[in-house]
């Protein structure tokens, strides 16, 4: 009778009374398992969504506290659609910017909710302020280019976003 044992490499070495009469056996290599590709993590930097901002002046609520501290998200194709369907829009469109920023700020000092309500009762330097910071976070940070004068060479900054939100 024949017995076989593995021997470490994947080889079998064969043992018995004839074994010793037969020439050993080639050791065969296992195959290397397939070499998995090794990719390097992408150095990118993490997608920030919401950015924090400081009113001028400040919500002032029903009971006279002031809101000055906010977070605002980033905004979607939607949060610019779903407003022009809204009628106060469809009537005044100054009221897009009302309407888009009460879905995008997500939250302005200790008020458990923030809509378009709100917004519509800011004072105009504030609601100023936020379409611009609207602005600057939807447009990678900036809506400002640094140009200069054809004539004069002075260098100076001219704005790129557009008169409204929702018109860059």
């Amino acid at each position: 009778m024949r017995r076989s044992a593995a021997r470490p490499g994947g080889a079998v070495a064969h043992a018995g009374p004839d074994a010793a009469e037969s020439a050993p056996e080639p050791a065969v290599a296992a195959a290397p398992p397939p070499q998995q590709q090794q990719q390097l993590p992408l150095q990118q930097e993490a997608l920030r969504t919401e950015f924090p901002f400081q009113l001028p002046r400040g919500y002032v609520d029903e009971s006279g506290a002031v809101h000055r501290d906010g977070t605002m998200r980033l905004s979607t194709a939607r949060d610019e659609l779903v407003p022009l369907r809204d009628v106060r829009v469809q009537e005044n469109p100054a009221y897009l910017s009302v309407v888009l920023l009460g879905r995008v700020i997500t939250r302005l000092g200790t008020l458990p909710m923030v809509h378009d309500g709100i917004v519509e009762n800011m004072f105009a330097s504030d609601l100023a302020f936020l379409q611009d910071f609207y602005r600057q976070i939807n447009a990678e940070g900036h809506t400002r280019a640094a140009v200069r004068c054809p004539h004069c060479a002075e260098p100076f900054e001219v704005e790129l976003g557009g008169s409204r939100l929702g018109e860059s």
